[in-house]
């Protein structure tokens, strides 16, 4: 049969107007490959392109996301919109969540429009947040775009949260909870209480807003008593709309799951798996074995064994199981609870792999080279058994010399070629280069009853970093197999930081006399050095705070472009499917692509489009975004418990932001957060300086910059709200020039704050 001719290829790039008709047609979903194959361009004609593609991002024509072109000003085919209201036919009219009016002018508006078929569940209203499936309008509609609901994202706060506190003749007030709500209190009429008392946690409908006095609320719904810190997260838990209760069908669902049986795995039993994990782990789906490789080819090398617990085996797609963990889309931790993905009956029992008991999995054998890259991988389904669970620090004091009754047995056999491995694999991550940042983590200890004992910020140890590097590997591998095998799947993906963040950096960076290379295309190494340079100076935390902010969030997508933090051109989520949805799904496409399925695939992926995975990646990138900020607040509130009887107190800190409302605070001890009003750092008006993260007093120079070590005292907590203020004690840094004729001598020591005299307010400025 004869070949089919090749098309000629053009040197000829299209026009401008075609080029901008071609990306607008296609939503703003196109790449650079994909206009060298639309318009048949050869080496001469795709130098061309870059030139007239970087001359329209100059001219801020073109825009690009995620290595994906858009026109600049215009919306992409999917996007996350806020309902605003109604236009005058009744129709709900949206407004993109995230759009830059400074760049692009007003935010188009999109009218939403209904299917005949719409998902069960609340209908979509004023003041909520959707995922929307766009197209433009005809010309001459007053509203640019429609929009179907792919989803609803959240749920507008038609209720307030707060503390109920009762009034002596009936009735009561709200106390918000929320600390941007902080003295907007409500007051509840006798009648609409709801039966709470005080100190219950209760949801409120607004009934009135008054031009004078307290607006008016009745009371909802009581979510429970407050006064125990145990309580706190409920608090998250409700502001946020975390599902925190199962329904009725999905916990039958999982009581009626029976243990996996051996249809289609093979028997790894007698392998010494064994799990390492915090030691207050609720779940524990993953398991880790290593060995030297035999194979004389790979002399030094190691062969690596990850196993994972087998979820995809009892929730099936489209299941109750199934439809409730793609609405939580993870599980969520706080201190004192654990709001799971999953039942009890999955997530603590059949999937979680116990110590001496069959469980079923999904393992990835890998032979890793000396270098510490991996040279083949494999995987299979099948049963195993842990022969001891660990935790980090007795795993890590066991290879220091100091094994107890656990890890003495398996210290040679199993945990040292762990740690050989390895050190292997920290070679290859060393050669890859990935962004190095280091954030302590604080941790909330709990006494024995629910009260915070203590907060500590664990010491990154090399068992954390073996299970991580293994972990790592496994989703490269998970994510290079389905690709093979033109599997569908979900990325992890995350996105070079954005060029106006980046210009920022520089211009703070050059305040420390640090240059960052002038390349609009940066590498992680390029931020490790900098990093490296402010090692073990004062500056340290400071620098590694602003170059976390510099980089952008990581997400879930059903198309790759890369994971930059980690310096991986093919990532996936494999390791973790208790816990993320994310994980079920890539699992799923493995069984798909490898043919490893029970009866008629029913546990493997089905049929599905790009589309609608990228509809499930969105909504699970927002679920994870809400766990982390509900994990944040809670946190907050626990430590403002913990604080509330040290009223008067002085810490020391370090300044962790700087706004023109005034100064944030971290504390050492406990990383508690706080703030300082501007109106009370002293007798000087202090101007914002944004490009140096600080506040400079005007007549002074005094200066308060981002990372500055401060002392402070304690005025106030609330810790319903986890809110801390305080009062600056230490003096500022004078390394400014002065705008007054002030000298440093004349400059006055700092007061306390109910002496000092507020400067005039000045005109235009705060």
């Amino acid at each position: 049969m004869p070949k089919k001719a090749k098309k000629p290829r053009s040197s000829d790039p299209p026009s401008r107007e075609q080029l901008l008709a071609f990306i607008s047609g296609r939503g703003g979903d196109v790449n650079k490959r994909d206009l060298v194959r639309a318009f048949q361009l050869d080496a001469v004609g795709k130098r061309e392109l870059n030139a007239l593609l970087r001359e329209l991002r100059d001219e801020g024509k073109l825009g690009r996301k995620r290595r994906r072109l858009h026109v600049a000003g215009e919306l992409p085919a999917v996007v996350a919109a806020e309902i605003t209201g109604r236009d005058e036919d009744g129709e709900l009219i949206a407004v993109p969540a995230e759009w830059d009016e400074d760049e692009h002018g007003a935010a188009p508006k999109i009218r939403i429009e209904f299917g005949r078929r719409r998902e069960p569940g609340p209908a979509p209203g004023i003041g909520d947040r959707v995922l929307l499936r766009t197209e433009r309008n005809e010309p001459g509609d007053p509203v640019s775009h429609t929009g179907r609901v792919i989803k609803l994202l959240t749920k507008a706060r038609a209720q307030a949260l707060g503390i109920f506190r009762e009034w002596p003749g009936g009735g009561g007030r709200l106390v918000p909870v929320d600390k941007k709500s902080l003295g907007r209190e409500m007051a509840i009429p006798q009648g609409a209480t709801g039966g709470a008392v005080d100190g219950d946690l209760v949801a409120v409908d607004l009934l009135s807003q008054r031009a004078f006095g307290l607006p008016t609320a009745r009371v909802r719904e009581r979510i429970g008593s407050i006064k125990s810190e145990r309580a706190v997260s409920l608090i998250a838990i409700h502001a946020h709309g975390i599902p925190s209760v199962f329904r009725a069908e999905t916990l039958a669902e999982a009581e009626r799951a029976a243990p996996a049986s051996m249809t289609k795995r093979e028997d790894w039993t007698s392998l010494p798996l064994v799990t390492i994990d915090p030691p207050d782990a609720k779940d524990h789906d993953d398991a880790v074995f290593a060995a030297p490789d035999t194979d004389p080819a790979n002399r030094g090398g190691f062969v690596v064994t990850v196993a994972i617990a087998d979820v995809a085996y009892y929730v099936r797609p489209g299941s109750s199981l199934d439809r409730e963990a793609l609405e939580r889309g993870n599980s969520v931790y706080f201190p004192d609870r654990v709001v799971p993905m999953l039942p009890e009956r999955l997530s603590g029992d059949l999937c979680s792999l116990r110590p001496g008991e069959r469980r079923p999995a999904l393992a990835v054998r890998m032979a890793v080279g000396s270098d510490g890259r991996k040279r083949r991988h494999s995987f299979h389904r099948v049963m195993m058994r842990s022969h001891a669970r660990l935790h980090y620090e007795q795993a890590q004091a066991a290879i220091e010399g100091n094994p107890d009754d656990r890890t003495g047995p398996i210290l040679d056999p199993i945990l040292q070629p762990l740690f050989n491995a390895y050190h292997v694999l920290a070679k290859g991550r060393d050669a890859r280069q990935p962004l190095a940042l280091d954030i302590p983590e604080r941790k909330i200890v709990l006494g024995a009853h629910g009260l915070v004992e203590r907060v500590v910020s664990p010491a990154r140890l090399d068992a954390h970093k073996l299970v991580e590097e293994f972990m790592i590997l496994a989703n490269v591998a998970a994510a290079e197999t389905c690709e093979q095998k033109r599997t569908l799947l979900l990325y992890r993906v995350h996105d070079a930081p954005a060029q106006e963040k980046v210009a920022a950096l520089r211009e703070f960076l050059q305040t420390l006399n640090i240059k960052l290379p002038q390349s609009s295309h940066l590498r992680p190494a390029d931020f490790n050095n900098v990093l490296r340079r402010v090692a073990g100076t004062d500056n340290e935390r400071l620098v590694h705070e602003v170059v976390l902010r510099t980089q952008a969030q990581a997400e879930y997508a059903a198309g790759n472009y890369g994971h930059y933090g980690l310096q991986l051109r093919r990532y996936a989520h494999f390791t973790s499917p208790i816990r993320r949805y994310a994980d079920l799904i890539v699992h799923r496409a493995l069984i798909r692509a490898l043919g490893l399925g029970q009866e008629n695939n029913s546990d493997g992926l089905p049929d599905t489009t790009p589309e609608a995975l990228a509809e499930i990646g969105a909504s699970i990138s927002a679920a994870e975004r809400r766990a982390m900020a509900a994990e944040r607040e809670t946190i907050d509130r626990l430590i403002a418990h913990f604080l509330a009887d040290r009223v008067g107190a002085t810490f020391r800190g370090r300044i962790s932001g700087v706004t023109r409302a005034g100064l944030f605070v971290k504390l050492d001890d406990t990383g508690a957060d706080g703030f300082i009003p501007a109106r009370t750092l002293g007798g000087d008006y202090f101007r914002y300086e944004e490009a140096h993260h600080a506040m400079v007093g005007d007549r002074t120079g005094e200066t308060h910059r981002l990372g500055d070590p401060v002392e402070v005292k304690l005025v106030e907590a609330i810790p319903a709200a986890g809110a801390l203020r305080f009062e600056l004690l230490s003096e500022g840094r004078y390394d400014r020039p002065v705008r007054g004729a002030r000298s440093k001598r004349e400059r006055e020591p700092r007061r306390p704050a109910a002496s000092r005299k507020k400067p005039p307010r000045r005109k235009g400025k705060r």
